[in-house]
């Protein structure tokens, strides 16, 4: 499948603005992101992940630069259109009370049959073909307050996937899963991207397991220094060396690529 630039960002500069504030976490971000790839954000925290994120997907006003999502400028969308395009799986605990995960999950239909909309059967379709492709189609008839960190960050993306949206941004999707469901998560984005052509886009503290599964990586430092690439060539430039920060020997990750194929 080919891949195709769905999101440029031009020397964007992200942070926060409001009364008596204004705070620049990061700066002279410029890149693209493609369809039918995986691209993974590393970074320290505080290095300004979850503010990149929550900028793409319009939830922040940048600070400088322009955000373009297939071709268009990212302020001409309005919140209907871009709830059509982009699905958002954040990491803030929901504070929702008394409804399924079957609820839940139905509600990422919301922009096509509105926030009270009955479900038709291409709905309903959607929404079981996403609980398969997590799979958590056992948890279907609990409350969304009983589940477990780890199966509600699930049913979040399973909800991100019923919305049926050509890009999907994620903010650290695997954070409260044990490893094996790291993996199968990860792998599930993986094949999202590659086998449906999506858009995937994720923050991660999964170093080991980003550098297997993505296409492209962006590497984010505190200050706002950004590098991005494949795997191997951030190994071959030095940059994965640098950030994993190698003389710490708790901290050390080996690194390999057959950088000769």
């Amino acid at each position: 499948m080919s891949c195709i630039e769905t999101i440029r960002v031009e020397n964007l500069a992200i942070g926060y603005t409001g009364k008596n504030v204004y705070k620049r976490v990061a700066t002279g971000i410029s890149d693209t992101i493609r369809s039918g790839e995986l691209t993974c954000l590393l970074g320290p925290n505080g290095a300004g992940k979850s503010t990149l994120l929550r900028t793409l997907s319009a939830f922040l006003p940048p600070l400088e630069g322009k955000i373009s999502i297939l071709g268009k400028p990212l302020e001409e969308y309005s919140e209907k259109q871009l709830a059509r395009i982009i699905g958002v799986v954040l990491t803030e605990r929901s504070s929702i009370q008394n409804m399924t995960v079957d609820e839940l999950v139905g509600m990422g239909r919301s922009p096509y049959t509105g926030f009270w909309g009955r479900l038709s059967a291409e709905d309903r379709a959607q929404v079981d073909a996403a609980v398969e492709m997590v799979g958590i189609a056992p948890l279907r008839s609990r409350m969304v307050q009983t589940l477990s960190d780890g199966e509600r960050q699930k049913v979040m993306i399973a909800k991100a996937l019923a919305q049926e949206t050509p890009i999907i941004f994620l903010d650290e999707p695997t954070a409260f899963l044990d490893y094996p469901s790291k993996v199968e998560i990860l792998h599930l984005l993986y094949r999202l991207a590659h086998e449906e052509g999506k858009t995937v886009f994720l923050s991660t503290h999964d170093l080991e397991l980003a550098l297997q599964v993505a296409d492209r990586i962006w590497l984010m430092a505190e200050g706002g220094e950004l590098h991005t690439g494949t795997p191997e060539e951030l190994t071959r430039d030095g940059s994965l060396e640098r950030f994993i920060n190698l003389p710490d020997s708790e901290k050390r990750v080996r690194i390999h690529f057959d950088l000769n194929k």
